[in-house]
């Protein structure tokens, strides 16, 4: 009897082990591919061959079920690269993609990962996990577009790696376009979204939830347990656009940029980390727009933004607002949260604008102050004293402020009622953070309506018995792990690399040189002997590498008309060491190219002179560079300077983040002798930053058509100081923008023209 039970099991295990692998359909090519997703029935798996996938536009369209549903997996996660022009697309039910590695390419579509083929036919029920999208940006800058995008519902995105998108568009997008995308409850979890490099304007998104138009519309999506790692895009990081989102447990790491109630209400943002340096003014919290959030439980260490970027930035609305603007504050909740070492956490009537009424139709003046508004039991701990804790752009009249607590240690402040001064000391917790958990016990929580269902505090202990003001309650041995990073993302992928030293290679001939530079690994050094090197070929820069000397050796290139000496080319970031470089007055010390320009370049120059050129730098649309830095070093004789004017749709654009000249010589340079453009009345970016410091410039600006030295317009940080200008032949040196942190001092000028600052410049509206 024993004997028959075991055949009879053995026959059964063999026949449910045949049922597996039928359900499991290898494919090696699209046509195979399309052929198995027509045939496919719940249950059944996809299967991609190990390999390059090139130039494949999936459409993933089935029906499965909630207990068999229909999966499209690689191979082995990790070995199915989907290359060159390529996307997919999902639309049906109980769908299911895992393992694909987006990478070498872009999407020929409006996104890479749809949840719809059509207008009509779109994905319920489905989920894509496990995967990555790395560095897969449209050739140009403006070819906006989305990488992964919602429509449906309850669809979820989890478990993914998403870094490097350069070009505009949001990274992930919501829509809620037509019926069946509204009350979508979607799911964006335990994703780890690496960086996303600066964007140079707008529609920089990482995460969007709707739109304008559909912002009166409910989406119920939850974001939670993700890591956002350097998401530098722009100013929003996740920008809400709808009604009755969820953002909760999440890591906001480095970030440039704050969690915004764009528009739409009734969002819940709960139990957050807000993780800075301490150091960079770029870094954000949450900024608050429109009626009915609650922002409770969040965490906000070392932030130290401004402005908009504050910790907490409670804005101004305009009075009968458009859906596209910003309507006011009313009836939000910001209770139990927690800053350490953070500047002036609490901002109340950002972006109040009054003083540019002259300059701006009435149907942009943010003067609506908050109504309605909440603001009780946080915790506020400084190591170093902070003197305004509170800033007031606008009155704060409709802000009801309670039971809160400082510890300034020692700095005087402006009182207020409603902000406790304690002393209070820090508690580790884990993953480099310490916070005050006590020495509040007296102070008695307000207790606002409905405040009976804020249940738990930042790592969900229940506040039901032992309640206190703060993120955190009162606990032992708190050990946080925030930034292991092996808890989101993809499980077989990592972004950590190992740094490794680059190699020197000496160079003696200017044919070795070339060859040197094309042979070089990215990090590499080329070391060039004292002596002269013709060059006659534009060098293609492709790669992070320096070019050094001792300081006797010089470039001399004699390419043709327009061309570069080097090619600043996607991912290509140029050191430039102790070189001169000489031109034929016809060619380019440096440009980028005019088309596809698909990532950023970097360029410093550093103790070299850069003589008898067209232009010393030449940056084309749609190229960016997050940094661009000049310093001890001469531009002579040159007909242009640095020239990075070419955004001019006035959508907000330009060039360079970071444009910095620091201790030059500017000689004999006769036009665009510095000239970097940003146009377009945007508040959604850092707005350009251009520092000229300790240099000279002499004889230049004679062709010059609007007679300004310096050219800036539309760039919001600019710092002129402690520099000589002598005999420039125009009537301006520089025109400030006032009412942005347009700057000047101890500058002399000598038959020069002069510095003028207008409090309002008059822009293009982007709207």
């Amino acid at each position: 009897m024993k004997q028959t039970f075991l055949i009879i099991s053995l026959f059964l295990l063999l026949l449910s082990c045949d049922n597996k692998t039928s359900n499991n359909i290898l494919v090696s090519n699209n046509t195979e591919l399309q052929e198995a997703i027509e045939k496919a029935k719940p249950g059944n798996e996809i299967v991609l061959k190990n390999g390059v996938w090139k130039d494949v536009e999936i459409k993933f369209i089935g029906e499965g079920t909630k207990q068999n549903p229909i999966k499209l997996s690689a191979e082995t996660a990790s070995k199915v690269f989907i290359e060159g022009v390529s996307s997919l697309e999902i639309s049906g039910n109980y769908l299911e993609v895992s393992g694909l590695f987006f990478r070498n390419g872009h999407s020929p579509k409006t996104n890479v990962i749809a949840f719809r083929t059509s207008k009509s036919k779109v994905a319920n029920h489905s989920k894509v996990t496990n995967c990555v999208i790395l560095d897969y940006n449209n050739l140009e800058r403006d070819q906006d577009n989305l990488w992964v995008q919602f429509y449906g519902k309850h669809n979820t995105l989890e478990n993914c790696y998403i870094a490097g998108k350069t070009n505009g568009g949001p990274t992930v997008r919501v829509d809620l376009k037509g019926n069946q995308s509204i009350r979508n409850y979607h799911k964006i979890i335990n994703n780890h979204f690496g960086p996303r490099p600066r964007k140079g304007g707008a529609r920089g998104e990482t995460i969007q939830l709707g739109s304008s138009f559909t912002s009166m519309s409910p989406s119920n999506t939850l974001i939670a347990n993700n890591l956002f790692e350097e998401c530098n895009g722009e100013v929003e990081i996740i920008s809400s656009k709808t009604n009755f989102n969820i953002i909760k447990n999440n890591v906001f790491y480095r970030s440039e940029g704050s969690v915004v109630t764009r528009h739409g209400n009734y969002v819940k943002v709960d139990g957050n980390y807000f993780i800075g340096d301490g150091v960079n003014d770029q870094y954000g919290g949450i900024r608050i727009i429109n009626t009915g959030h609650w922002v409770t439980n969040n965490l906000f260490y070392k932030i130290k933004g401004k402005n908009f970027r504050s910790p907490i930035a409670i804005m101004n609305g305009i009075p009968k607002s458009p859906l596209n603007r910003y309507n006011q504050v009313t009836d939000v909740v910001v209770a139990y949260n927690t800053f350490v070492d953070s500047d002036s956490p609490f901002q109340f009537g950002v972006g109040q604008n009054l003083a540019q009424k002259d300059v701006l139709p009435k149907s942009e003046i943010r003067s609506a102050r908050p109504l309605r508004t909440e603001v009780v039991n946080n915790v506020i701990y400084n190591s170093k004293g902070d003197a305004n804790p509170i800033i007031e752009h606008d009155k704060a009249d409709g802000v009801t402020f309670k039971s809160n607590v400082i510890d300034n240690n020692g700095v005087a402040f402006s009182k207020r009622v409603g902000l406790i001064s304690k002393e209070l000391t820090l508690t580790d917790i884990g993953s480099n953070i310490a916070v005050p958990i006590a020495g509040f016990d007296d102070v008695e929580p307000y207790n606002g309506f409905d405040f009976e269902t804020i249940t738990e505090d930042l790592i969900g202990k229940s506040r039901s018995k032992s309640n206190q003001i703060g993120a955190l309650l009162n606990s032992e041995n708190i050990k946080l792990n925030l930034l292991d990073k092996t808890k989101y993302g993809a499980d077989w992928y990592s972004n950590e690399v190992e740094e490794k030293e680059g190699e020197i290679h000496f160079v003696n001939k200017a044919d070795e040189f070339v060859t040197k530079l094309q042979q070089a690994k990215s990090g590499d050094f080329i070391s060039l002997n004292d002596g002269t090197y013709l060059v006659p070929k534009s060098l293609a820069i492709n790669k992070s590498i320096t070019i050094q000397s001792k300081g006797k050796a010089e470039i001399i290139f004699n390419g043709e008309k327009d061309t570069p000496l080097f090619s600043l080319q996607p991912y290509g970031k140029l050191t430039l060491r102790n070189i001169k470089l000489k031109g034929n007055n016809n060619n380019y010390a440096f440009s980028t190219l005019k088309k596809n320009m698909s990532n950023h370049f970097g360029l410093e120059v550093i103790d070299s002179e850069i003589s008898h050129f067209n232009y010393a730098l030449r940056v084309y649309k749609q190229a960016f560079s997050e940094e661009i830095i000049f310093k001890n070093s001469s531009i002579l004789n040159c007909e242009n300077g640095l020239e990075l004017s070419e955004e001019t749709n006035d959508r907000g654009d330009y060039n360079t983040e970071y444009l910095t000249i620091d201790s030059c010589t500017f000689n004999s340079v006769k036009q665009n002798v510095v000239d970097y453009y940003r146009g377009g009345y945007d508040e959604s970016t850092i707005g350009g930053n251009l520092l000229v410091t300790n240099s000279t410039f002499t004889n230049c600006g004679a062709k010059e058509k609007n007679k300004m030295l310096l050219n800036h317009r539309g760039i919001v940080n600019v710092n002129i100081n402690n520099n000589t200008f002598k005999n420039n032949k125009v009537q301006f040196v520089s025109i400030l923008w006032g009412a942005k942190n347009n700057v000047e001092s101890s500058n002399t000028l000598m038959n020069s023209g002069k510095i003028k600052t207008e409090e309002n410049l008059k822009q293009k509206l982007m709207y």
